[in-house]
């Protein structure tokens, strides 16, 4: 991690800290408070103050915003976790699993309205922006997870529908989060588009990095099951590409383990029909593609370029991470 990531990841954490939750109801929100002391990353209410800063706007003038980010992000974390029934998250256990899913899903609720709360802590005069694209973010998420549900039930999704997928529950909220520094910095409308489409093209080589790390990541760093996707028959890129590629006796391989109930058998063997398809280099290509569409963008941000140095930093941090 960068030093500028730690340094921003920080003063997200006082906004956090100064972000208040009642005593009770105790399994209302308690659940929060247990869910927002986990960590993570912060890089999405990072890339909130990163987009003030590149047009020299201090990071505190958005850290409502930024928090308001990380709230949103962490209601669907708790909701993910809930459909997808993953027992971990950044290597504890889920809110439903430790509660159960009632609790979890009215949690993960209150924690999107608090999100809202805290966007309009901001500048009267940014919020009409702020709130428009907030909003359409939201609802482009909701969109990107029912997508990802709707492809456990179909046995054909091609691999433009898979992108276009993680562009959405992925993708635009990492746009979203760097416009929302630009909107508070009067940014122009050009030069915000263009973050956000560095931001959209790095979100999905981030999610393809994740596709990759869930397979193949170190268990002890990745903080989550190794080989969930496998276990889950996921429709992620690297099924898509395996599937692509493969023969026949390797079709009927890959249906039969679909259906092997012996998960740990099953996890071991996808993993090497995959090795035997070179599929992790190819989903490295792919989301180098992206990382390059990305910094595209970026150059032809209107600002100096040593301005820049930070995201570029931290596109270099997200395409090398462990976890």
């Amino acid at each position: 991690m960068t030093t500028k990531i730690i340094v921003l990841s920080k003063l997200i954490e006082q906004g956090i800290q100064q972000f208040e939750l009642p005593q009770k109801p105790n399994n209302l929100y308690g659940p929060l408070r247990y869910f927002m002391t986990l960590g993570g990353k912060r890089i999405r209410p990072v890339l909130t103050l990163m987009g003030a800063e590149l047009f020299e706007v201090p990071a505190k003038n958005v850290l409502h915003a930024s928090v308001a980010v990380e709230l949103f992000h962490n209601f669907t974390l708790i909701h993910d976790d809930i459909m997808d029934a993953a027992p971990l998250r950044r290597g504890k256990e889920t809110v439903h699993s430790k509660w159960n899913e009632n609790i979890a899903i009215l949690s993960g609720d209150v924690l999107m309205v608090k999100a809202y709360e805290e966007i309009c802590k901001q500048k009267p005069e940014d919020l009409p922006e702020l709130l428009t694209l907030f909003n359409r973010t939201a609802i482009e998420v909701c969109e990107g997870q029912q997508m990802d549900m709707d492809f456990e039930e179909r046995d054909n999704v091609s691999i433009a529908e898979y992108i276009e997928m993680i562009r959405l529950k992925t993708s635009v909220l990492l746009g979203c989060s760097l416009e929302m520094g630009a909107i508070v910095a009067k940014a122009n409308k050009a030069d915000r588009e263009k973050l956000y489409s560095f931001g959209q093209e790095l979100g999905i080589a981030f999610q393809i990095k994740d596709d990759i790390l869930d397979l193949y990541g170190d268990p002890e760093k990745f903080g989550k099951q190794i080989g969930g996707d496998v276990m889950a028959n996921k429709k992620t890129l690297l099924y898509l590409l395996a599937r692509e590629s493969a023969n026949n006796d390797q079709m009927n391989q890959f249906d039969a383990l679909e259906k092997d109930t012996d998960l740990t058998r099953k996890v071991v063997a996808v993993r090497a029909l995959f090795d035997q398809l070179r599929v992790q280099e190819k989903a490295k290509n792919a989301m180098e593609l992206h990382r390059k569409n990305a910094m595209k963008a970026l150059v032809e941000i209107n600002v100096p370029e040593e301005q820049k140095s930070d995201l570029r930093e931290l596109a270099e941090y997200l395409m090398t991470r462990e976890n």
